[in-house]
């Protein structure tokens, strides 16, 4: 990521003031200072400490360009991560549903999966922007999305370390996919981003970070917070299949919102593949991955269930804030500078 983002409270201001040192020192005052900070009494809509979190979560993946890289382990940024953590697991278990309890095979985890997805609440914005969305509002639905299809599949990989047999090998062969098999441009990400280009936005991951509110940083956010945590590596093959079993159909409608405005390929070519692949990734993720992992350790069955109930939470969170937003006329992007063309 090029730049660090803009402060949007007084927690990620001293995190971003500290993070400018070249010489990463002692900073104990900062895990303290969140104790002290005022929040919004709903995390997921915290702006200051979702970016906080975010920003943290960066030091992991490719960092800041101005962020010295031994930052990354700092037991006192780690300790500050851990307290945000705390909270945001907090209002997740006290938000979705009952985890189900399933016997401890495959056939019976996919099914518990689909059963999720089809009791999943929230709006679609796939709907919305296959039949009403105008041009700046899939603009706008671009420019949220790229805050995780930038690096598509990069908090999923984390699991594979952690992983064996059946679930490993389900693993590897979607990540295989998302990557781009090997295949020059055909990343998700490099596709992602030349549908940015299609419409004169900005291709570099995290371009817009200062644009994107909390709820749709949250929903990135919850991936790092499983796949960064052996403790989590059955929430983040929950996570992963509930996205591959939630994937094939939106992706279709997304398709059909850009050419009803007039785009074809490339701009499409991103969402035209996931109509196909993640078809295919459905089964493997479910039954595969989230049921072999079960089948291999039937004591993670909860933690698998946990990493799905999240996913659908979040998303549909995001998904009703944006519709109910866009019909309200109202911008969805945090009133900063204008997005560049």
């Amino acid at each position: 990521m090029r730049t660090l983002p803009r402060p949007r409270g007084p927690l990620s201001s001293a995190l971003l003031n500290l993070l400018e040192r070249d010489d990463p020192s002692r900073a104990p005052e900062l895990a303290d200072r969140m104790e002290q900070s005022p929040v919004d009494p709903d995390i997921f809509f915290d702006e200051d400490l979702q970016l906080c979190l975010f920003v943290l979560y960066e030091l992991h993946y490719s960092g800041f360009d101005s962020v010295a890289d031994r930052w990354e382990w700092n037991t006192d940024l780690l300790q500050l991560r851990s307290r945000i953590e705390e909270r945001f697991e907090t209002r997740i278990m006290q938000s979705i549903p009952a985890i189900p309890r399933v016997e401890a095979n495959a056939q019976s985890v996919a099914e518990a999966l689909s059963a999720m997805v089809e009791a999943a609440p929230g709006r679609s914005v796939a709907d919305f922007v296959a039949r009403r969305a105008t041009i700046d509002q899939v603009r706008e639905f671009l420019v949220h999305k790229s805050i995780y299809q930038l690096k598509e599949a990069d908090p999923h990989t984390w699991a594979i370390p952690r992983l064996g047999g059946r679930a490993k090998s389900a693993l590897v062969e979607i990540q295989g996919d998302e990557y781009g098999n090997g295949l020059p441009g055909r990343m998700h990400s490099q596709l992602f981003a030349r549908t940015m280009a299609g419409l004169d936005l900005d291709g570099e991951f995290g371009a817009y970070i200062d644009r994107i509110p909390a709820i749709v940083l949250a929903s990135v956010n919850l991936m790092s917070l499983f796949g960064l945590q052996r403790r989590h590596r059955g929430a983040i093959c929950g996570h992963l299949a509930i996205y591959e079993m939630t994937s094939s159909l939106p992706n279709a409608k997304y398709a059909r919102g850009f050419r009803r405005l007039g785009f074809g390929a490339p701009v499409t070519d991103y969402f035209d593949e996931h109509v196909e692949a993640d078809a295919v990734h459905e089964q493997i993720a479910a039954r595969d991955l989230a049921g072999g992992l079960v089948e291999a350790e039937p004591q993670v069955a909860g933690n698998v269930f946990l990493g799905a109930a999240a996913a659908l939470l979040l998303d549909g969170l995001a998904g009703t804030w944006q519709v109910d937003t866009w019909e309200s006329g109202a911008t969805t992007l945090l009133p900063a500078a204008e997005v560049p063309a």
